[in-house]
Order: C-alpha cells, then structure tokens, then sequence
C-alpha cells in the first residue's frame, strides 16, 4: 500500500526503515540508518561493525519472516515457470465465478438501509395486525410498504397553476396516462383502469382537486383554501398534491391557496396480489418508454411536466453500473503508463519496464481470482464493489515498486536465486505489515449495519490478500525470468565486439550510464528529498508556515464536519442525465413542506372505554401535536371521530360492551377506519392506528431529529406507542450512519495500533500514528462538506479505508525518525525525508492515477469514490511528507 512502496532504485536504506529494522546487516544488503547520505559521511570505518541499534527491536517477529522470505524467495527463483503457471491456472480455475455476477435486481432498501433498523421491525408489526385492500379501499398512507405508483410533477410556466387554460392541459395530460394500454406477450391488453388501485369501484384520483374539477368545471379555482378544501361538506386533502403555494388569511384549520406553481399527479396501481402487481409493473415499464412521445404528442405550452416511478430508482441504479466499465479500460493503461515509466531506466539491463506491465496484469489477475472465488461461495455482488478494482489497481502496484527495488539493489554476479532470496528477505516485512493494515482495515468493515459495506469491505479485503500472494509468487517469477535476460543482455554488452561497440553504446547505454554489476543506483527523486526538500523543510521559516498551514487545515476540517450532510440520497444513485433528477429537484424546490403521513400506533389491548386511558392517549396526541414538525390540524385519529359519534348518539363511553358494540356502526359511517381498529375473536381492540401529518423535514437532519423526537415521544407515552412510515426504512440510515462510521473508525484504529505495536514497537511511533489517522480522517470528513460529499454508506466505506492509508504514511516516516543515529531532530527529520519521501509519493500518485478515471463517471456513487480517495491521498502524503517531520522536530 502506501509508505512500503519504494521506488525502483532507490538507497538501499528505505527497505529497511519501511519494515522497522535498524540492525547492522551483511555487505551487499540493505544498510542501517547511519548508511543514508554521501559515504564519505556516513559510513563506519572499514573493518568496524555498526553501531548497535538505540531503540527497539523488532527481531521477534521480523527475524523469523525474513528467513521464511529468504527461503520461499530461493524457491522461485529456482522453480520460476512452476510459480509463475500455478497463480495462472488457479485465476483461470476461480476466474469461472464471474459467471455467477448477478443478472437479477439488486434490492436497494436491502443493500443501503441498516440491518436491523427500529423501522424494519415496525413495518413488520403493522403488516402482521393491521390489513389493507388495494382493490375495494385504497389508502396510500395506510400501506406499510411502497405501493407501485406513476408520480408526474407538473410546473407552471407562470406564476400560478391555479386557472381553468392550465387545468384543461393538465386534464389532457391525465387522459392520456389513463388511456395508455400495454399488450402482452399472448395478447391481452392491460389497461391503467384494470391495473389502479380502487377506492369503491374508482380508480384513486390521481389529484383529489383536478378530479373534482374534471366533474364540475364550474369549480372556482380562484376560491381554494389550502390544505384542506371543503366541497359540500366534503373535505379535500390537498397537501402533497400541490406545492409552491402562497397562502392568503386563515379559514378555520386552512388558508387561502392564492397561487400554486407546482401539482403533483399520483398514479396508484394495485400491489399485494403477486399478479396483479406484475401487470401493474408491466403498465409502468410501458409508461416510462412511452412518456416522452406521450409528452411531445401533447404539445403541453403552458406547464413543463417530469416523472417518476417506483420502479425508476431500481432501474436508473442497475443503468448506472453500466456508465463505468469503458473506465476500467483507462485506467489500467494509466497504471501500466506509471509503472513504465517509474521502472525505465537508461541501460537495457537495469530497465524494468516489461517487468512493471506484467506486474499490472498480476494485479489484474488478483481482482479476477478475488472476485471469482467470492461469487463461487455466493457473497453477493452490489454495485459499489465496482469501484474496487481501481482502488485494488491503484494499492496493488506498491508491493510490485518494494519487490523491484530491493531486485535493483542485487549484484548482477550473483545466482538468480540468491538474488531472489536476498530481495525476498529485505521486503518480507514491509509489503507484509502493508497487507495486514489494508486487510484489516477492510475486514473490520464487516461489522457495518449496511450490507453494501460489508460486501465491499469482504471482496476487497480478499482481493488485496491475493495481490499479496500473487506478488511473492507469480510477479517474483517473472522477476527471476527477467534476471535471466539481465544477465545475458550484460554479457552481450560485454563482448569486445568492437564492430557493434557504437551501436551497443548509443542504443543500450546512452548517456554513458553503463550498468556497474556490482552497484546500484540511487533515484534523483530520493536525492532532491535529502538535498533539496528535507533541509528547506526544516528551516524556522519554513515549519512557521507549516503551523499556520495546519492550525488553517484542521479548523477548517473540524468546521467542515459540522457541515456535512448525513444519509444517501436517494437521487444519487442514478447517473446524472437520469431522467429522476430533475423529479427530485422540482419535488424538493416545490414539495418540501410536507413530509410524510406518520401512522400513531397503538400497540397492545387498553382500555379505550376507560376515561383514565383516553386522557393518557389524548395528552400523548397532544405531545405529538405539539413537535415542530408535525402540522396538529392535520392529526387524524379513529378515536376522536368515535368519541364524537357516540356523544351524537348519546351513548355511554365509560361502559365495555356499548363501547365495543357501536364500533360496527361507526364503521358503516366512516368506512375509511376500517383497516385502523384491529379487533380480535374475543372482541378485544388489540391494536389501533391514528396519523399525523410532519411538515419541514426535508434536509437530512430534520428528517433525524423530526424521527428521533417522534419515537422519544412514543416511548415515553404511558400507553404503549409506536409511530411508523415506509419512509422510516430510509430515515433509519441517517440515525444509524453516524454510530457505524465512529465504530468501524474505532474497530479499525484500535487494529492498526496492535499492528504499530507488534510490527513497529515504539511508543512514540504509536503516539504519531494515532495523530495522523485522527487528523486525516478529521480532515477528508471536514473537506467531504466542502465538496458536496454526503456522509453515507458509501463514503463510510472510504473513511475506512482512509485508516490503513494514514497507518502507512505515518508509522514508517515517524520510526525513520526516532530510530535515526543523527544528532539534531532536523537531520533526524532529512533523514526520514531522505528514505522514505519518495515512496510515499509514488503511492499516493498511483493510488490517485488508479482511481482519477472515476472523476469522469456519471454517477454520485463512483464520484465519491474518486473524491475522498483523492482527499484521504493528498491528505495522507502532507502529513508523511509535511507536518509529521516538522512536528517531530519539535518533540
């Protein structure tokens, strides 16, 4: 991953600092810190041992893994072809579960709402006590689950709707909807009456005010009180059918409606019987292929109209995934372009160009076994898991960078398996400790309430172990093949065939940078850091500016986590031309006032006819009445009507039997409480259900607080409450999103800490490290607001991963510092710079160049994923390569 890339080249000092070793080691390896710099500085006298190391060892588990490395590292290098053909077939053997990639719809509510959710179990209370029939008396605000709908929004072109020309269009619009018929596969027709959901024998109106007028045009628009119009005693519900309003003086419970821009028409259709709600599925699927024709045919010149569905969110997010597959194309070549370029080198033998585009396809064969194997046992593949073969193609190169580096730094005399084992044993911590912490990082994920979370966290986590696996065996063989050509192309230099000694020259070796099979050779990029960058960095002036930089930095971020929105939205899972977009923008521009119809539910038997227990029930209404986001002249309880009817009657209320008799009466009357008193064989009322109307909760945090507030007043009713909505499902993510991010950031540092611990056991180190995760997670959450990236469960995924990347920044550049033999903290810090600048930079440039093509995407889901891994990389890199060497210097 990050800090445990070293580039091709590079001193040999980095590998030992990036896996934690400060040991004297034999000639020909990776020296100790005292041997960074010019040789005339650094080095001990000849013959003298180094001095020992001041600080702690890490011998109990570094030791043993560098001789397990050394020893599999002279296995491939002797069996190059039997490493190299075993990782092929098994890709090949797993690679057959990509056929198992899901070819039915995802289920959004199931993969992006919290497992679990308080609303899961209420939906599951009101379907088992309380029934509807979408056929004889359909009631949207009744259903316990999204009813299949056609929804136009229709926008007037002038400051009001509210005039008899638009309503005529507007009425040519219905008819035409009305009038569309879908035909079968046999032949038969479905029509929108056969399909409606009833009230009685009607189809629902579409828009309670227009159907009134459609019957008696001589109704007079210029006369509406809003939200509820009475119409001979008739009272009609306009809220939510009409929006943009301005409302004139007060009516009793409602206002003067003095003009509308904006009304909504809501196609209900039937859904609890199976068939019926595929012949109405079937009659949507026609309407949204016919619409635009259907819209163009109308020549509509007074209203601007758009649409939606209940089966548009599923659709438009299944089109989506597609949007991003011509992607992967760019983005691997831009990877096998960067790995080209950071191998080449001016000689012929020392070049790993060839090398570096085999160790991409490595890569590449990680993410097919990976995923392969994954849908062999059947995980389930959801859309976001798209975006992890750029993050796996960006990190998976790293291990390539430390494994030819340490390669580099081998002699040309030695065998190829020597060359190999002593690679091996010099990289064997650094890209295993790089391993554990992304793994880790991931696998902690899993304990996420949102599935599509856990799902990516398990296919990358298992993919990033086969990078692991395939880099120490297939990409080590097509090493040691490589050597086999490093050798014969230095022999071939070597001839003294004077008739080819110009050509060899101009062509092999330009420059006269003839290959010393005894040398290495030090990067520029490693030299500007020691020479150039490390010593500006450390001067007065240069770290008073990085701690104004900073102190800027992080009140920004800590203002900006005070900023961000909570929840996904549900409009960002379409791509950006989707056809829902501007739906939801002119919903929210002209609809928000009005949230949803809440159910207020009586969960267990009480006694209705006691007095003691009304008042309790009243004075919770009230409570709930009473909540900023409820609208108390829109409360709706069977109770209250039935109390009125009885007083009417003169009837007793106090009395068990005349209370429980009259109910059958009082149904008759008002036939629209049916389905809200739930009576049992031993005529006891075990459940019952009143509504209330919650107004302004159109942003995230109302939507938390207004369904916090709701249940808080419930729980703490003396009767036994529950309020519920089908759109609590989705609300839920907005109490839930907060809680699992902290939790997976806490699961996932707490695991990085034990890794800093183990692997690089200083207390200083682990200190440093748990500032710089907090400070870069404190940071990508901040500047998330900044960009416009909610926090969801798709940018959780991300804060995550954001862990494993500052663990690499951070531990290896701090240990550089406290385990070097220099005098001054500021040569301490150039040092640290010196060693591992490069390696860090190089990661976050891969790391950044394999997901930039998701920039280009045209949907939020992959955008994000762009956003903050850009955010967690340039963050990451400023504080390994910025504030930690001059904090240190400090301290």
């Amino acid at each position: 991953m990050i800090s445990s890339k070293v580039a091709p080249g590079a001193g040999d000092q980095r590998e030992m600092l990036s896996e934690g070793r400060l040991e004297a080691m034999p000639p020909g390896e990776a020296g100790p810190s005292w041997a960074a710099g010019p040789p005339s500085e650094r080095l001990p006298p000849v013959g003298q041992e180094a001095p020992p190391p001041r600080h702690c060892h890490t011998d109990c588990l570094e030791a043993p893994l560098s001789r397990c490395f050394q020893r599999l590292g002279a296995t491939v290098g002797s069996h190059p072809w039997l490493f190299l053909l075993g990782p092929a077939l098994l890709t090949a053997a797993l690679g057959t579960g990509l056929i198992f990639l899901p070819k039915e719809k995802e289920n959004l509510e199931e993969q992006y709402t919290p497992i679990g959710s308080p609303a899961k179990a209420e939906r599951r209370f009101v379907q088992g006590h309380f029934s509807t029939n979408d056929t004889y008396r359909f009631s949207a605000s009744r259903t316990s689950s999204e009813a299949n709908f056609a929804s136009i929004l229709v926008v007037s072109l002038t400051s009001s709707l509210l005039d008899p020309r638009i309503f005529t269009e507007v009425s040519k619009l219905d008819q035409a909807v009305q009038a569309l018929k879908v035909v079968q596969e046999n032949g038969t027709p479905i029509l929108y009456k056969e399909v409606c959901a009833k009230y009685k024998s009607h189809c629902v109106p579409p828009n309670p005010l227009l159907y009134m007028w459609q019957h008696n045009s001589s109704l007079d628009l210029s006369n509406l009180t809003f939200p509820i119009h009475n119409v001979s005693n008739h009272g009609i519900y306009m809220a939510g059918f009409f929006g943009g309003n301005v409302l004139g003086q007060t009516m009793g419970k409602s206002q003067r409606l003095v003009e509308s821009r904006a009304l909504r028409l809501l196609y209900y259709l039937k859904t609890e019987d199976p068939e019926d709600s595929e012949r109405s599925k079937a009659w949507l699927t026609h309407f949204l292929d016919s619409f635009n024709d259907m819209k163009s045919s109308l020549t509509l010149e007074e209203t601007e109209v758009v649409y939606f569905t209940s089966l548009s969110r599923q659709l438009e997010f299944e089109a989506t995934s597609k949007t991003v597959i011509p992607l992967f194309h760019l983005a691997y070549i831009l990877i096998i372009l960067f790995a080209v370029v950071s191998c080449f080198r001016l000689d012929c033998v020392r070049s790993k160009m060839l090398v570096a585009v085999f160790g991409v396809f490595s890569v590449a064969m990680s993410v097919v076994s990976g995923f392969g194997l994954m849908l062999h046992i059947g995980v389930p593949f959801v859309i976001i898991v798209a975006n992890s073969p750029f993050l796996i193609l960006g990190v998976g190169v790293d291990d390539m960078f430390i494994m030819i580096s340490a390669w580099q730094k081998t002699s040309l005399v030695e065998s190829i398996r020597e060359r190999l084992s002593n690679s091996y044993s010099k990289v064997a911590v650094s890209i295993t400790i790089t391993t554990i912490t992304n793994v880790l990082a991931f696998y902690t994920g899993i304990t996420s309430s949102f599935r599509s979370v856990q799902y990516f966290c398990i296919y990358t986590g298992t993919t990033l172990l086969f990078c692991y696996f395939y880099s120490i065996t297939c990409f080590g063989a097509i090493m040691a093949l490589d050597g086999k050509r490093e050798v014969a192309c230095f022999r071939w230099l070597e001839k003294p065939d004077q008739k080819y000694a110009s050509l060899k020259k101009s062509c092999c070796v330009p420059f006269g940078s003839a290959p010393d099979e005894h040398g290495e050779d030090k990067h520029p990029m490693n030299l500007f850091f020691r020479d150039y960058f490390g010593p500006f960095l450390t001067t007065a002036k240069a770290k008073f500016f990085v701690v104004l930089i900073y102190i800027f930095y992080i009140v920004s971020s800590i203002y900006g986590c005070f900023q961000v929105q909570e929840g996904l939205d549900l409009r960002n899972l379409a791509s950006d031309d989707s056809y829902i977009t501007p739906y939801f923008n002119i919903e929210e521009d002209y609809f928000s006032d009005y949230g949803p119809r809440v159910m207020v539910i009586v969960t267990e038997s009480v006694n209705y006819w006691d007095s003691d227990v009304r008042q309790k029930l009243d004075k919770c209404m009230i409570k709930f009445e009473e909540n900023e986001y409820v609208d108390k002249n829109l409360t709706e309880f069977w109770l209250g009507a039935y109390i009125q009817y009885m007083n009417n009657s003169g009837n007793n209320l106090n009395d068990k039997n005349t209370f429980m008799n009259n109910i059958s009466g009082f149904l008759k009357m008002s036939p629209i409480f049916t389905y809200d008193i739930n009576i049992s064989s031993s005529n006891e009322i075990t459940s019952s259900r009143g509504f209330i109307q919650t107004v302004e909760v159109s942003s995230s945090s109302n939507k938390k607080r207004m369904l916090l507030q709701l249940r808080g007043i419930a729980e703490n009713c003396e009767v036994p409450l529950m309020v519920y909505n089908q759109a609590f499902i989705y609300f839920d993510q907005y109490a839930a999103i907060i809680e699992n991010t902290v939790r997976n950031v806490m699961v996932a540092s707490t695991a990085m800490l034990i890794v800093s611990l183990l692997l690089i056991p200083h207390p200083v180190c682990s200190l440093w490290v748990t500032f710089a995760i907090a400070s870069v997670i404190v940071g990508v959450t901040g500047f998330m607001a900044f960009w416009n990236v909610n926090l969801d469960s798709i940018s959780m995924i991300n804060l995550v991963i954001c862990i494993g990347f500052s663990f690499d920044f951070s531990a290896h550049i701090s240990y550089a510092f406290v385990s070097s033999s220099e005098t001054s903290v500021n040569k301490k810090s150039i040092e640290a710079l010196y060693m591992l600048g490069y390696p860090v930079l190089q990661s976050a440039i891969s790391t950044i160049i394999g997901v930039c093509v998701l920039s280009a995407a045209k949907a939020y889901i992959f955008r994000t994923f762009f956003k903050i891994m850009f955010l967690v990389m340039f963050f990451g890199a400023a504080h390994g390569l910025i504030f930690i060497p001059v904090f240190l210097t400090f301290f």
